[in-house]
């Protein structure tokens, strides 16, 4: 029997209650780009928030909105039934969940940890592993749609550990997303996760290859995009990035470097399971081009500066 904030969850095969607002604490560590706005609508949603960020600045807007500072993972883990966790890079990962003053040291017998950084699969099973000794559990739930789907609280969630306790935290994953599916034990939202990176890395090549001829071509890329966008040619990206590339806004919605941190999971993963990835492996040989020339906190969309350099166009707003 796992109990969150008072709400008693049976982990075996009986039913389960979900937690809910007003009984349940919720921790929070990792303030960025996207994480910011996802705790923001669990506080919307009712729950008491209890935050750590390595710049605190990052949190101010939170921390008017009512939440708790902590100076810690692990105080964040001392507060909380279920602690939440999206930070950058799986050394961040491990750091704040699995370091000497990580959330593990700090997490009571029976709370959750949820890690929504977009991670290794092996350390999501490792995490859950060391939670399970310690009698905690832990999801892994890494999340797709960006910036504007995390301030619209439409995220995609993948999620991947014991299903009743995902199950439970249905509230949670209502609050932040739209698209909120179990994959299965945990590694596999990470997993999924590596697919939709995959997916996203060769369709931008496309996205920005076709904007760039368009623009070499002399047309009206907003009239173009009128066109393309709603046929067979039509994405996501190209609908929500293309309009910033050619406004020339490469602001992140998510950063490069992370973009080749995912990238370089995915390959490694591959090469274990004895796949060839070739088109993958160019997404991430372009992206580190991208990298080189100073665009690694820029958006993923500003991949249509390195290749517009490598034909010679000086891409700048018609």
């Amino acid at each position: 029997m796992l109990t969150l904030g008072g709400v008693a969850v049976e982990t075996q095969d009986m039913t389960i209650s979900e937690i809910s607002p007003g009984k349940t604490r919720l921790g929070w560590i990792g303030t960025g780009v996207m994480g910011r706005s996802m705790c923001g609508h669990l506080m919307d949603a009712g729950f008491s928030m209890t935050i750590f960020s390595r710049t605190k600045e990052k949190a101010n807007a939170l921390l008017e909105k009512g939440a708790t500072w902590a100076e810690t993972p692990r105080e964040v883990a001392e507060k909380s039934d279920v602690i939440f966790s999206i930070v950058g890079f799986p050394s961040d990962v491990r750091e704040v969940l699995l370091g000497e003053d990580g959330v593990l040291s700090g997490a009571a017998t029976g709370s959750v940890i949820v890690d929504m950084t977009t991670s290794e699969p092996s350390l999501a099973v490792e995490v859950s592993e060391e939670a399970l000794e310690a009698g905690v559990h832990a999801v892994d739930a890494p999340v797709s749609g960006g910036d504007v789907g995390a301030k619209n609280g439409t995220l995609s969630i993948m999620i991947g550990g014991q299903k009743e306790i995902v199950d439970a935290l249905r509230p949670c994953w209502e609050a932040m997303g739209k698209t909120i599916v179990y994959q299965g034990e945990a590694g596999s939202g990470q997993h999924t996760k590596m697919v939709n990176q995959t997916l996203i890395a060769t369709g931008m090549i496309g996205v920005c290859e076709a904007l760039l001829y368009g623009y070499k071509a002399g047309l009206d890329l907003p009239t173009v995009l009128e066109s393309v966008g709603s046929g067979a040619a039509g994405s996501w990206s190209l609908s929500n990035l293309g309009p910033r590339i050619m406004d020339n806004n490469f602001d992140p919605g998510f950063f490069v470097e992370h973009f080749i941190k995912d990238m370089g999971i995915a390959l490694e993963e591959s090469k274990r399971m004895g796949l060839s990835m070739p088109g993958l492996a160019l997404a991430h040989q372009l992206y580190l081009a991208l990298q080189a020339q100073g665009h690694g906190r820029d958006g993923t969309h500003a991949l249509e500066l390195a290749l517009a350099s490598m034909s010679g166009v000086d891409w700048v707003k018609r």
